[in-house]
């Protein structure tokens, strides 16, 4: 599969092209895996996904909240009314 751009000449290249319309590189002369995909804008090999997380999202770590108060306070009240309603039968 040809690239969308020639990678020696920078021209368009039509899906299913054989070699570029301009300077008519092709697969043996300068059209390869690595000329496909350099154009995708894909990490280096030596690309640091642990830096790259600490520069995007700092260095803080998420705190968990847990329950809020109010869940508490309904719990309680929910498990006072049960209790009430088994001891006033």
């Amino acid at each position: 599969m040809p690239p969308e751009t020639c990678p020696n000449c920078g021209a368009e290249v039509p899906p299913k092209a054989k070699a570029c319309p301009e300077c008519g590189s092709d697969e043996k002369t300068g059209w390869s895996g690595e000329a496909a995909s350099s154009g995708l804008g894909l990490p280096e090999e030596s690309f640091d996904y642990d830096d790259f997380v600490k520069r995007e999202f700092g260095e803080d770590k998420p705190v968990p909240r847990g329950i809020a108060w109010y869940w508490w306070v309904v719990a309680v009240l929910v498990l006072t009314a049960i209790l009430g309603m088994i001891l006033w039968r």
